[in-house]
C-alpha cells in the first residue's frame, strides 16, 4: 500500500538534480556513501523508469537510477533509494529483489547483465533502527562485505545537520529533508521553516506555494490535528509574508480568473449583439429617441455604428 510519506519522497527526488544534491548532502556524514560517490560521475545520473514488472512488490521501491563510473569507462552502476519511516524487517530482501530484477545492463555485448548497485536507505523514524547493524553478525572475516548481493548504506536523516540544509543549494531538498527529519515534531518544523525565507522568495510563487502545500500534506500523517491547524496557519502566514499564497488559494484564484474571463466574454458578446440591434433599428429608420431608450446607447454612439 502506497503511503503519503513514500509519495512525498518520490515527488521530491524523482528529479535527478535533487537526488544528486540529496546524496551529496548525506555523504558529508556517511563515510560509506562518500566513498561510493568518489567512484561515480553524478552528472550522468539517469532515472530508471517505474516499470518494475518483474518484481513481486511492484510499485514498492522508491527510486532507481543508473550512473556512469568516474573513470570515464563505458561502465554503469546502479543506485537505489529506499525511504523508510519505521522498522521494516524485510527491507533488505525487498531491495535484493529490486536489484536482481531492475538493475540490468541493456548492452547485449556484456557477459554479465547485472549492475553492481549501491542501495541507500533513508530513514526518519522515531526508533533507533539500522537493519545493517547485524547483517554480517556471525560470519567469518572472509565473508565480510559479501553477505549482501549489493552495497548498502543506511542514512538516518536525524543525523543531517540543520546547518547543512540551510546551506543547501536547492530549497526543495533542504526543506524536504527538514520536514522528514522533524516529521514527529511539528513545532520544530514551524520553528525552522521560516528560516528558508530567502530561498523561497527566489522560487516562482506557484512553486513556492506548491512546495509548502506538499510539506503540509506529508506532515498530516505524523502530527496531531491541533498542531496541523497551527502549521496550516503558519504556512498561510509564510505565504503572505513572502508574497505568495497557498496552493489552494492559487487554485481558487485560477478558477476566479477563469470565471471573470468568461463573464467578460459574455458581456462583450451581448454588447456586440446590442450594437447590431441598434444599427439595424437605425438603418430601418426608427426614430433616434426610441433606439436610445431601447438600447441604452447615446445618440452619438448609435450614429457611429
Amino acid at each position: 500500500m502506497n503511503k503519503k510519506h513514500d509519495a512525498f519522497f518520490r515527488w521530491l527526488f524523482s528529479r535527478t538534480e535533487r537526488t544528486r544534491i540529496l546524496l551529496e548532502l548525506a555523504a558529508r556524514h556517511d563515510a560509506e556513501l562518500r566513498l561510493f560517490l568518489e567512484t561515480v560521475n553524478l552528472d550522468t545520473l539517469e532515472r530508471i523508469p517505474d516499470s518494475y514488472s518483474e518484481v513481486e512488490d511492484t510499485g514498492e521501491a522508491d527510486l532507481a537510477f543508473r550512473v556512469n563510473v568516474s573513470t570515464g569507462a563505458p561502465v554503469l552502476v546502479g543506485i537505489l533509494l529506499e525511504h523508510k519511516s519505521g522498522r521494516d524487517g524485510d527491507v533488505l530482501n525487498q531491495i535484493s529483489r529490486y536489484v536482481r530484477s531492475v538493475m540490468k545492463n541493456l548492452d547485449e555485448k556484456r557477459v554479465y547483465d547485472g549492475l553492481p548497485t549501491m542501495a541507500v536507505i533513508f530513514y526518519n523514524g522515531r526508533e533507533n533502527w539500522n537493519p545493517l547493524r547485524y547483517v554480517e553478525e556471525g560470519y567469518p572475516e572472509y565473508w565480510r562485505g559479501s553477505v549482501l548481493p549489493f552495497r548498502c548504506t543506511f542514512v538516518n536523516m536525524a543525523n543531517i545537520p540543520d546547518e547543512a540544509c540551510f546551506a543547501c543549494e536547492d530549497v526543495y531538498t533542504a526543506m524536504g529533508v527538514i520536514a522528514m527529519k522533524y516529521a514527529y515534531d511539528g513545532r520544530k518544523v514551524m520553528e525552522i521553516l521560516p528560516k528558508f525565507r530567502e530561498p523561497l522568495k527566489r522560487l516562482p510563487p506557484a512553486e513556492a506555494s506548491c512546495l509548502l502545500e506538499k510539506i503540509k500534506v506529508y506532515l498530516e500523517e505524523y502530527v496531531d490535528i491541533d498542531i496541523l491547524k497551527e502549521l496550516d496557519m503558519a504556512f498561510v502566514s509564510i505565504g503572505q509574508k513572502y508574497g505568495f499564497v497557498s496552493a489552494g488559494d492559487v487554485r481558487r484564484k485560477m478558477v476566479a480568473d477563469a470565471r471573470a474571463e468568461t463573464r467578460e466574454e459574455e458581456r462583450a458578446k451581448a454588447d456586440a449583439e446590442k450594437r447590431e440591434i441598434a444599427k439595424g433599428l437605425r438603418d430601418d429608420g426608427v426614430p433616434m429617441e426610441i433606439i436610445v431608450r431601447r438600447t441604452g446607447f447615446t445618440e452619438s454612439e448609435i450614429r457611429s455604428f
